[in-house]
């Protein structure tokens, strides 16, 4: 609403990199910001950027690239947390159904500021009904469940590295399924993405002597 998709896209990428500084300054993790990780961060920006606005000028929108920022550390925080919670051995599922159920529970007093009516006869549009079911079970259950499964797994600083590849998978994804043209830009963009997390994730294995 307050910014151009594009600026989102670039902004949001920049996750992994509020995840890596928490985790380093509230953790005390080891690592979590190497010298490694930084150069990769700034090659998988590029690309990014590339792959977002594809050679078209960035327009800053102060409101808007601000919320943007603000989603990513706000991400950054819930993966921090979403690895401390798995660490007291909750099952996965249980704690993804407690964080929407007062996810919920916080949202619902912000009803009362927006322009909401509740009309459950809109349900009866199967648009309507089957987007809500793609929202709830796929693109929120679903997503959710197998990202705190991923926190518990790779840690929410590794994790979070993937999600780099979005900018990639939506390119792949658009030229299959839209046959939207990949230009020289998006491609090079796809390439330094690609380089950047594997320089991001690459651990050198140590020699047995």
């Amino acid at each position: 609403t307050y910014t151009q998709a594009s600026n989102v896209s670039v902004i949001g990428s920049t996750a992994p990199f509020f995840t890596a500084l928490l985790a380093h300054y509230f953790m005390h993790s080891a690592g979590s910001l190497s010298k490694q990780f930084i150069i990769g961060f700034f090659i998988v920006m590029s690309g990014i950027a590339c792959i977002s606005f594809n050679g078209a000028a960035m327009q800053l929108n102060p409101l808007g690239d601000l919320l943007a920022i603000s989603a990513a550390v706000v991400w950054a925080f819930y993966a921090l947390l979403t690895k401390k919670i798995s660490s007291y051995g909750y099952p996965v599922i249980l704690a993804t159904r407690r964080t929407f159920f007062y996810g919920i529970l916080f949202m619902l007093p912000a009803l009362g500021f927006l322009d909401f009516e509740l009309n459950l006869a809109r349900f009866a549009n199967t648009t309507y009904l089957f987007n809500i079911v793609f929202l709830g079970l796929g693109a929120s259950a679903l997503c959710f469940v197998t990202w705190n499964l991923a926190v518990r797994e790779l840690g929410a600083v590794k994790a979070s590295v993937y999600i780099y590849m979005v900018p990639v998978i939506t390119v792949i994804t658009s030229a299959i399924v839209l046959q939207e043209k990949i230009t020289l830009l998006v491609a090079l963009g796809t390439i330094l993405t690609m380089t950047g997390l594997f320089i991001s994730e690459y651990r050198p294995k140590k020699k047995i002597q």
